[in-house]
């Protein structure tokens, strides 16, 4: 189970050192501490940034560092500013979207009252109902004494607020048994969805022993100079420190002569005089009443320790943990009988009426005047300490937890009615495009309109076949952007051709499930950018995808086609789509190559489907006449366009250099259009050279029916490939679902092709073992007739229409309501805020919350980077050159799922801002082709800075502050070191960062 603590409750200025503050903490040390298998997330609000660093010291080891992670809110969003209204609404939501990016099993608020003068933020379904919610609930006294607590207008707006929050929370978790009893009475909260974790003090609160100097000092700092009875716990009307008051001045003067009365806590100005003039009032000396103000952790020991007593008159508690405290530390502690204070003391006879002044002095007396009773007291409290702790608190919240995900997990959801099958955009070519993928979208769309109400997208003139048209609405692109809200789901089909060059501009401004047919994507993007008014397009993508390296061979490399066939150019799309379908594991492993190992682990593998081959009325001996074969012969088939990476030369060679080109039986076809370049001409006068050209053919481009005809009168199949970009082999499938005995080689997809549905060779194949499986199939008929039904009851299982649409429903379905907390919906939740004359928002405003979302929420695969400030080779302090050298070999170390990106210090505005004009020019290339936008950091990222060039750092320390506080490490490195050269530093950069 993924756990996610907002721990806000640890950080706000409002609750971090107060009770809240130090339970929150404490609870969730002790859940990382009794985690077990559960998985530990603590959300950090980046509006405190002070907290951020205090509270990865404090888990430090006992969870990753990486598990800490910071979200971040528009400044002023509290809510005593009305003004603040439309940024606060707009700061929830980025909180629930950022909390939702986490994929958490459970949500834990350790605070959810919170955000009255400062910039907290807490909400519950505001923005998605996708975060199964549980809240710390310390009370709910305000709302049960509204006449006193919620006087004010927007303190009652706000606290209503969050009580409408609480109502949606999924759990309580009541810190005491009278807590839950209120979650149950008031808001009419179900008692299985309201748990007592109760509370613990911190281990520390404990028996001390002081020297008498030690006495002897504390005592006087505050104005104690014999036996005191103590109270801390904060001022306030429920606290009744009126009722201790006048109780304790009832005392008999032989009592209060030789005792005090401690008040340890913090006194605004205005309580302490009225405080002080009713004590005078009710004859209390100034020597008799104390109040020590705020105290330290270490004197609020001290003070606990060597007290004669603790007193806690307080009517109505959460739970009441400074009487724990007391009792921790060994001192006889008398309190109210109401509310929680009974279940904590567990001692009647320690308890007194707090709505009684004449029972608090009773009891006040009985405890200071009576040895054995207060004795017996202190023996009491220690044992009854002893069942409360942070680790029992923990272990209770988590088996809270764990009950609460199995309940959710085995109900069912309801299903929202609705109106007719939901609508569909389908974004991609159809025939009577020349494309395999518009081929294979007319043979989904039937099963596909199952599920959905179907539009379909296109930029071409003419679909085919008729029934397309009959049963579905074709659509412009034009069209489709402005009526793109009425879809309920979008799909788009990327290949690699120009058939989807209008695509890429259209799935960032639409975004939908992606379904990559190419995992390179590099061709139609060079293509746009070198013929179509498209400049910059594929340079750009280039730098986003793969960084300099890649601009470096788009400008140096001699020939483009090499770093066109270098590098796939995708990322852009895949950071757009809300979900990848892919029909091979071979594009997740690709995905991993090029950017990390986490890259494509949430993409959905639905196999390229088939519609089971139907063979043709007309006998094979008629077919085999049309095409110029005769009956007799043995037909070697290889399907699809020729080219290099097709391997068909290796194809060609091992056939002529088998028996089977001695037998003028045997025949070998390569269907498809012949390369137009170098390769095919060789391969065409290797086959004219050859001797037997008469049975070896090339047919060109094959219509649909001619492609069908050679499948169905084939014998073998031979599908070869190298450098493999990603893509499934359709024509494989062909000749599979034609029960055609195949041989492959275990190259890219093919090599996660069932052993037993092909012939299977290694990857680097041998001729040797090509000429041996192709005479094999050709003496063994047997051996094809299983191989080739095998592969037929493959295709028709596995890759039947019907059921790829049925993966692809519940593949579309899900990654839509994953997606429904993410950043485009977020954008658009935001930009439907409400916005009144009196409440206008300013650009600063659009530009701050856009700020959070970009900070709180990466976009998908987004990488560490490696960042190396080159302020000093800017400014001047240091050589140009010596840039070039570390730039130039720091690139070609940097491992895949890592950005290497010199950057420089923007002093006005305090942040960092990618240095790409200066990179550019110092590694040859154009500087005007990338521009210097403010750099976007995450935690994780590292910033190498300079040691003889800091002249900087002084002006940039707000910066540099930010940066930190995001979770940014800084590496310093001294720059006259000759290990430069050798890369060795940034090698061990690399190790130290983890980023290798």
């Amino acid at each position: 189970m993924r756990i996610v603590i907002d721990l806000q409750g640890a950080q706000s200025t409002g609750s971090r050192n107060r009770g809240i503050g130090r339970y929150a903490l404490s609870l969730a040390q002790g859940i990382a501490r009794n985690s077990a298998d559960h998985e530990i997330l603590l959300a950090l609000n980046g509006a405190f940034p002070e907290s951020v660093d205090s509270l990865r010291n404090i888990f430090q080891g006992l969870i990753p560092q990486e598990n800490i992670v910071v979200w971040h809110t528009p400044e002023a969003v509290s809510h005593i500013d009305a003004g603040n209204a439309w940024r606060r609404d707009a700061a929830e939501r980025v909180r629930e979207s950022f909390l939702a990016s986490l994929e958490p099993d459970v949500v834990l608020v350790s605070s959810l009252f919170e955000g009255v003068e400062d910039d907290s933020v807490t909400s519950i379904g505001c923005f998605t109902n996708r975060l199964p919610t549980a809240v710390v609930l310390y009370d709910l006294i305000p709302l049960i004494n509204r006449d006193i607590y919620l006087k004010n207008p927007l303190i009652s707006k706000w606290y209503d607020s969050k009580v409408r929050y609480l109502k949606s929370a999924d759990l309580l978790l009541a810190i005491s048994e009278s807590s839950r009893q209120e979650a149950i009475r008031y808001l009419g909260v179900d008692a299985l969805h309201a748990v007592n974790i109760s509370t613990a003090a911190d281990a520390h609160f404990k028996v001390q022993s002081y020297s008498d100097t030690q006495k002897t000092e504390v005592l006087t700092r505050f104005g104690l100079n014999r036996a005191y009875v103590m109270y801390t716990g904060g001022i306030d009307h429920r606290k009744n420190i009126e009722g201790l008051i006048r109780s304790y001045a009832l005392l008999p003067a032989s009592v209060r002569e030789l005792h005090q009365l401690a008040v340890v806590c913090s006194v605004r100005p205005d309580d302490r005089v009225r405080l002080e003039a009713l004590a005078k009032e009710h004859g209390l000396d100034h020597d008799e009443f104390v109040m020590t103000g705020f105290v330290s952790e270490n004197d609020l020991l001290a003070l606990y320790n060597l007290c004669q007593a603790f007193v806690f008159p307080s009517w109505h508690e959460g739970f009441g943990l400074p009487a724990l405290e007391a009792m921790s530390c060994g001192r006889a502690v008398i309190a109210a009988n109401t509310s929680s204070l009974p279940e904590v003391i567990n001692n009647e006879r320690a308890m007194f009426d707090p709505l009684d002044d004449a029972s608090i002095t009773q009891k006040l007396r009985e405890v200071l005047m009576d040895d054995a009773f207060r004795r017996e007291l202190e023996l009491h409290g220690l044992e009854q300490a002893k069942q409360f702790s942070w680790d029992i608190t923990a272990q209770r919240t988590i088996a809270a937890l764990e009950a609460f995900h199995q309940e959710r997990s085995l109900s069912v959801a309801p299903v929202e009615p609705r109106q007719g099958l939901p609508r569909l955009a389908y974004v991609s070519p159809l025939p009577a495009e020349r494309s395999g993928i518009s081929d294979y979208s007319a043979e989904l769309l039937p099963e596909l309109m199952r599920y959905f109400n179907v539009d379909l997208v296109v930029k071409q003139s003419v679909v085919e076949p008729a029934w397309i048209n009959e049963k579905c609405q074709i659509r412009s692109v034009e069209w489709f952007v402005d009526n793109a809200a009425s879809f309920d789901h979008v799909l788009y089909h990327f290949g690699n051709s120009t058939f989807h060059e209008h695509m890429f501009e259209l799935v960032n401004v639409i975004p939908g499930v992606v379904v990559l047919h190419d995992f390179f994507l590099s061709g139609i993007l060079a293509h746009m950018e070198l013929n179509t008014p498209a400049p910059g397009v594929w340079t750009d993508a280039l730098y986003e995808s793969h960084g300099y390296s890649a601009v470096i061979d788009r400008f140096h490399t001699k020939e483009l086609v090499d770093t066109i066939w270098k590098y796939p150019v995708n990322l852009a799309v895949l950071k757009a789509a809300q979900g990848v379908i892919i029909h091979s594991e071979n594009s997740r492993k690709l995905a991993a190559q090029w950017y990390g190992s986490q890259a494509g682990r949430d993409w959905v593998n639905i196999p390229l489907l088939r519609v089971p081959a139907e063979l043709p009325s007309e006998g094979n001996e008629n077919i085999r006449s049309k095409l110029t074969l005769k009956a007799e012969d043995f037909v070697v088939c290889s399907f699809g366009l020729l080219g290099p990476s097709k391997l068909n030369h290796r194809l060609l060679d091992a056939w002529l250099s088998s028996p089977m080109a001695n037998d003028a039986a045997c025949v070998l076809v390569f269907v498809g259009q012949n390369d137009p370049g170098s390769y095919g001409d060789q391969l065409q006068q290797r086959i004219n050279q050859a001797g037997v050209a008469s049975r070896i053919m090339i047919t060109g481009w094959a219509s649909s029916k001619t492609f069908c005809d050679y499948l169905s009168v084939a014998d073998v199949g031979v599908q070869l490939r190298t450098h493999s970009r990603g893509e499934t082999s359709a024509a494989v499938l062909d000749c599979m679902n034609y029960g055609l005995a195949t041989v492959v080689n275990a190259n890219g997809s093919m090599a996660d092709l069932d052993d037993d549905g092909v012939v299977k060779l290694p990857d680097e194949f041998t001729d040797a073992q090509l000429i041996a499986a192709l005479n094999q199939l050709w003496t063994d008929v047997q051996a094809r007739k299983v191989i080739g039904a095998r592969a037929q009851a493959i295709v028709h299982g596995n890759h039947a229409p019907s059921a790829c649409a049925a993966q692809y429903k519940t593949a579309i379905e899900d990654f839509a309501a994953r997606s429904k907390a993410g950043v485009s919906e977020l954008i658009l939740a935001v930009g439907t805020l409400p916005v009144t004359p009196e409440l206008s928002v300013t650009d600063e405003d659009l530009m701050a919350v856009a700020d959070a979302i970009d900070r709180s929420l990466p976009a998908a695969l987004e990488r560490s980077q490696l960042l190396f400030d080159v302020t000093p080779f800017i400014d001047g302090q240091m050589p140009r050159d010596k840039a070039g050298a570390l730039i130039g070999d720091w690139l070609a170390r940097v491992p895949a799922g890592v950005r290497f990106e010199p950057v420089f210090a923007d002093r006005e505005e305090q942040v960092y801002r990618y240095a790409r004009a200066f990179t550019l020019s110092i590694l040859g290339c154009p500087s005007d082709v990338l521009h210097d936008e403010k750099v976007s950091y995450r935690m994780g990222d590292r910033l190498i800075m300079l040691e003889g060039g800091s002249a900087h750092r002084d002006s940039m320390q707000e910066g540099l502050e930010a940066l930190r506080h995001q979770g940014v490490g800084f590496f310093s490195v001294n720059s006259e070191q000759d290990s430069y050269e050798q890369g060795t530093i940034f090698t061990e950069l690399l190790a130290r960062a983890d980023l290798n």
